[in-house]
């Protein structure tokens, strides 16, 4: 099994999954508001998620590792050695891919993996890189012909960081990267030379 970067505490990753071998993830529209509610449950107690895409076979996120005191709970069956828990972000993960595809499988009659086995990722190591990448995230159906505007897209975050509405994006975050709501469509606007993030870029 090839071997896996663990996620720490602190960094920021681009993570994807996609189909076990190209298949359907999104059979219909509720589906991906039921993914992204799995997501919210499993991921938010572990990682700040920065931007996502959902496509029909394949997703992408930016998150950052929250530290290790954020992650740590107390259990729930708590016994005198154990009182503490300390939440892993990739097994919390596993849990969203895991629930969502039990469900899939149930509601849709398959069978079989979902997903790919392991999930990838690539950490952000730059200040280029991150911003490079929430604009790629963002712009990812164009690239696969999901629309011609990525503004027309209704399942990504770009449209949750210009809303007012509540939300578990870490929207706040991502706005004061970029100096404000105006500032960060003006940087979507501009024509992104993907060359400058291409060795980073996981496709499908």
């Amino acid at each position: 099994m090839a071997y896996r970067i663990p996620l720490e505490s602190g960094k920021y990753y681009h993570i994807y999954n996609r189909g076990n071998n190209g298949t359907t993830l999104f059979y219909e529209e509720k589906n991906y508001y039921y993914f992204l509610d799995l997501y919210a449950k499993y991921t938010t107690p572990v990682m700040d998620t920065l931007a996502y895409c959902l496509m029909g076979n394949h997703f992408h996120v930016l998150v950052k590792i929250k530290s290790e005191a954020e992650r740590t709970q107390v259990r729930k069956n708590p016994s005198p050695k154990s009182k503490y828990i300390t939440l892993n972000p990739s097994r919390q993960l596993g849990h969203v891919f895991n629930s969502y595809a039990q469900a899939i499988n149930k509601r849709y009659g398959r069978t079989g993996s979902l997903f790919e086995e392991a999930f990838r990722r690539k950490e952000v190591t730059s200040e280029n890189y991150l911003s490079q990448l929430i604009n790629y995230i963002h712009k990812n159906p164009v690239k696969h012909g999901f629309c011609q505007d990525f503004k027309d897209y209704p399942h990504s975050s770009y449209h949750s960081h210009l809303s007012n509405r509540q939300t578990k994006l870490a929207r706040k975050d991502v706005l004061d990267w970029f100096g404000g709501k105006e500032q960060f469509q003006v940087f979507h606007e501009d024509k992104q030379d993907e060359k400058l993030i291409d060795k980073y870029i996981i496709e499908v």
